[in-house]
Protein backbone atom coordinates (compact mmCIF):
# COMPACT_ATOMS: atom_id res chain seq x y z
CA UNK A 1 0.00 0.00 0.00
CA UNK A 2 1.29 3.00 -0.94
CA UNK A 3 2.37 5.97 1.63
CA UNK A 4 -0.72 8.97 2.06
CA UNK A 5 1.61 11.06 -0.67
CA UNK A 6 2.47 8.82 -3.42
CA UNK A 7 -1.08 7.66 -2.77
CA UNK A 8 -2.57 11.46 -3.29
CA UNK A 9 -0.13 11.85 -6.53
CA UNK A 10 -1.68 8.35 -8.24
CA UNK A 11 -5.63 9.98 -6.86
CA UNK A 12 -4.47 13.79 -9.00
CA UNK A 13 -3.47 12.02 -11.77
CA UNK A 14 -5.94 9.67 -12.41
CA UNK A 15 -8.67 12.67 -11.75
CA UNK A 16 -6.78 14.38 -14.70
CA UNK A 17 -6.72 10.93 -16.94
CA UNK A 18 -3.25 11.34 -17.01
CA UNK A 19 -2.24 7.61 -17.43
CA UNK A 20 1.98 6.97 -16.76
CA UNK A 21 3.77 4.22 -15.91
CA UNK A 22 5.33 3.02 -12.36
CA UNK A 23 9.14 2.15 -11.93
CA UNK A 24 10.59 0.56 -8.81
CA UNK A 25 13.66 0.60 -6.98
CA UNK A 26 15.44 0.92 -4.33
CA UNK A 27 15.66 4.29 -2.87
CA UNK A 28 17.96 7.25 -4.42
CA UNK A 29 18.52 10.09 -2.85
CA UNK A 30 20.66 12.04 -5.91
CA UNK A 31 20.66 12.16 -9.80
CA UNK A 32 23.94 9.98 -9.73
CA UNK A 33 22.43 7.51 -7.47
CA UNK A 34 18.99 7.37 -9.75
CA UNK A 35 20.57 6.99 -12.86
CA UNK A 36 21.37 3.51 -12.78
CA UNK A 37 18.20 2.57 -12.46
CA UNK A 38 16.98 4.21 -15.74
CA UNK A 39 18.11 1.81 -17.89
CA UNK A 40 15.01 1.30 -19.84
CA UNK A 41 12.89 3.99 -18.76
CA UNK A 42 12.02 5.86 -21.65
CA UNK A 43 12.15 9.75 -21.71
CA UNK A 44 13.75 12.94 -19.69
CA UNK A 45 14.83 11.98 -16.44
CA UNK A 46 14.43 15.18 -14.50
CA UNK A 47 16.10 17.30 -11.72
CA UNK A 48 14.08 19.17 -9.51
CA UNK A 49 15.49 21.82 -7.75
CA UNK A 50 13.77 23.17 -4.27
CA UNK A 51 15.35 26.92 -4.26
CA UNK A 52 14.92 29.92 -2.38
CA UNK A 53 15.58 33.49 -2.53
CA UNK A 54 18.04 35.35 -0.29
CA UNK A 55 15.20 37.25 1.69
CA UNK A 56 13.59 33.44 2.37
CA UNK A 57 10.23 35.04 0.94
CA UNK A 58 9.93 33.79 -2.37
CA UNK A 59 10.33 29.83 -3.06
CA UNK A 60 10.90 28.12 -6.37
CA UNK A 61 10.86 24.56 -8.03
CA UNK A 62 13.26 24.62 -10.75
CA UNK A 63 12.39 21.30 -13.18
CA UNK A 64 14.84 20.52 -15.91
CA UNK A 65 16.55 17.45 -17.64
CA UNK A 66 19.00 15.85 -15.30
CA UNK A 67 22.07 16.79 -17.65
CA UNK A 68 21.40 20.13 -18.15
CA UNK A 69 23.59 22.50 -16.75
CA UNK A 70 21.86 25.48 -14.21
CA UNK A 71 23.77 28.51 -13.53
CA UNK A 72 20.97 30.08 -10.25
CA UNK A 73 22.63 33.63 -10.63
CA UNK A 74 21.21 33.84 -14.53
CA UNK A 75 17.83 32.26 -13.07
CA UNK A 76 17.70 34.91 -10.63
CA UNK A 77 18.75 37.48 -13.20
CA UNK A 78 15.92 36.50 -15.62
CA UNK A 79 13.51 36.18 -12.36
CA UNK A 80 14.79 39.54 -11.59
CA UNK A 81 14.83 38.02 -8.15
CA UNK A 82 17.80 38.30 -5.42
CA UNK A 83 20.33 35.53 -5.03
CA UNK A 84 18.74 31.74 -4.87
CA UNK A 85 20.60 29.48 -2.87
CA UNK A 86 18.93 25.91 -2.03
CA UNK A 87 15.92 25.46 0.12
CA UNK A 88 16.72 23.46 3.74
CA UNK A 89 14.86 20.43 4.48
CA UNK A 90 12.54 22.12 7.09
CA UNK A 91 11.67 24.37 4.29
CA UNK A 92 10.81 21.92 1.83
CA UNK A 93 9.06 20.00 4.17
CA UNK A 94 6.69 22.88 4.87
CA UNK A 95 6.32 24.33 1.34
CA UNK A 96 5.73 20.73 -1.02
CA UNK A 97 5.41 18.37 2.39
CA UNK A 98 8.54 16.61 0.96
CA UNK A 99 11.80 15.57 2.25
CA UNK A 100 15.53 15.05 0.81
CA UNK A 101 15.62 12.89 -2.47
CA UNK A 102 12.18 13.63 -3.06
CA UNK A 103 11.56 16.24 -5.04
CA UNK A 104 9.22 16.68 -7.53
CA UNK A 105 6.44 18.41 -9.12
CA UNK A 106 3.94 16.65 -7.64
CA UNK A 107 4.99 18.06 -4.61
CA UNK A 108 2.72 20.97 -5.35
CA UNK A 109 -0.38 18.76 -4.40
CA UNK A 110 0.85 19.76 -0.85
CA UNK A 111 1.03 23.42 -1.71
CA UNK A 112 -2.51 24.59 -0.90
CA UNK A 113 -1.19 28.30 -0.76
CA UNK A 114 0.46 28.23 -3.97
CA UNK A 115 3.61 29.76 -2.47
CA UNK A 116 5.79 27.87 -4.72
CA UNK A 117 6.44 29.13 -8.49
CA UNK A 118 7.24 26.52 -10.59
CA UNK A 119 10.64 27.79 -13.00
CA UNK A 120 10.00 25.06 -15.93
CA UNK A 121 12.97 24.20 -18.93
CA UNK A 122 11.33 25.58 -21.89
CA UNK A 123 13.83 22.79 -23.47
CA UNK A 124 11.81 19.65 -22.06
CA UNK A 125 8.96 20.80 -24.16
CA UNK A 126 10.81 18.88 -26.91
CA UNK A 127 10.69 15.59 -24.79
CA UNK A 128 7.69 13.50 -25.32
CA UNK A 129 7.72 12.09 -21.69
CA UNK A 130 9.37 13.05 -18.54
CA UNK A 131 9.68 11.18 -15.56
CA UNK A 132 9.76 12.03 -11.96
CA UNK A 133 9.46 11.00 -8.39
CA UNK A 134 5.86 10.38 -6.94
CA UNK A 135 6.60 12.31 -4.21
CA UNK A 136 9.23 8.95 -2.79
CA UNK A 137 12.45 8.13 -3.88
CA UNK A 138 11.65 4.25 -3.80
CA UNK A 139 9.93 4.73 -7.75
CA UNK A 140 9.47 6.60 -10.99
CA UNK A 141 6.69 7.88 -13.10
CA UNK A 142 6.72 8.39 -16.54
CA UNK A 143 4.31 10.55 -17.88
CA UNK A 144 4.03 12.61 -21.22
CA UNK A 145 4.99 15.82 -21.12
CA UNK A 146 1.72 17.40 -22.23
CA UNK A 147 0.06 15.70 -18.91
CA UNK A 148 2.94 17.31 -16.99
CA UNK A 149 1.90 20.32 -18.71
CA UNK A 150 -1.72 19.51 -17.79
CA UNK A 151 -0.89 18.89 -13.81
CA UNK A 152 0.86 22.20 -13.65
CA UNK A 153 -1.95 23.89 -14.91
CA UNK A 154 -4.38 22.17 -12.38
CA UNK A 155 -2.40 23.24 -9.42
CA UNK A 156 -2.72 27.02 -10.08
CA UNK A 157 1.13 27.68 -9.23
CA UNK A 158 2.76 30.27 -11.25
CA UNK A 159 4.94 28.34 -13.52
CA UNK A 160 7.58 30.52 -15.20
CA UNK A 161 9.28 29.09 -18.70
CA UNK A 162 12.74 29.39 -18.94
CA UNK A 163 15.40 28.21 -21.58
CA UNK A 164 18.26 26.99 -19.75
Amino acid sequence: MPEPREQAVYEALASLGIPYVRHEHPPVFTVEEAKIHWKGIEGAHCKNLFLRNKKGNHHYLLIAEFLKPVDLRAVAKALRDDRLSFGSDERLARCLGLRPGEVSPFGLLQDADRQVTVILDAGLASSPLVNFHPNVNTATLTIAYADLEKFLASRGNRVIRLPL
